[in-house]
């Protein structure tokens, strides 16, 4: 089985992805899915995309990763309209050929299935929103067979 944890939103408080690698060692690919505010290079074993508010360093708009037989496209998707949103993550993911998308930017954490591409908003682990709790996401991939799962995390150890 391949574990992915994905984070968004961490505005600053990165002691957070300090403590998620030590937690999930053998993890195999950590994702951070914008706004780190920090610079990306202090954290080689995450693959970050650029939030609206990361301004250190060099990012990437987004990401498409292929994890076995599946391919997961990685946004902030501040670009994206409120409204429509999760259609028109959908819409990429198709374009792209991925299954999966990881996306951040609304601090509220959801899991849903939109017409067989599984969306996984990990919320955010130190500002969250909408009476939600800090949260992350745990992606499991074995085979063909994928499952995502909010974390909850109410006090960190820093």
């Amino acid at each position: 089985m391949m574990q992915i944890v994905v984070v968004s939103d961490t505005h600053s408080r990165n002691e957070i992805l300090d403590i998620l690698e030590e937690r999930y060692k053998d993890a195999y690919a950590f994702i951070h899915c914008g706004d780190l505010e920090d610079d990306p290079r202090y954290y080689p074993r995450w693959l970050i995309v650029r939030g609206n508010n990361d301004y250190f360093g060099k990012f990437r708009e987004d990401l498409r990763i292929k994890v076995g037989s599946h391919r997961i496209y990685v946004t902030h998707s501040h670009r994206c309209s409120y409204l429509y949103r999760e259609k028109n993550l959908e819409r990429l993911a198709q374009e792209y050929g991925c299954d999966i998308v990881c996306y951040g930017h609304t601090h509220i954490s959801k899991v849903t299935n939109q017409n067989g591409i599984l969306m996984v908003n990990p919320g955010s682990c130190w500002l969250p929103r909408a009476g939600k709790e800090p949260s992350y996401a745990l992606i499991n991939i074995e085979g063909s067979r994928v499952e995502a799962k909010i974390i909850e995390q109410k006090d960190w150890d820093f």
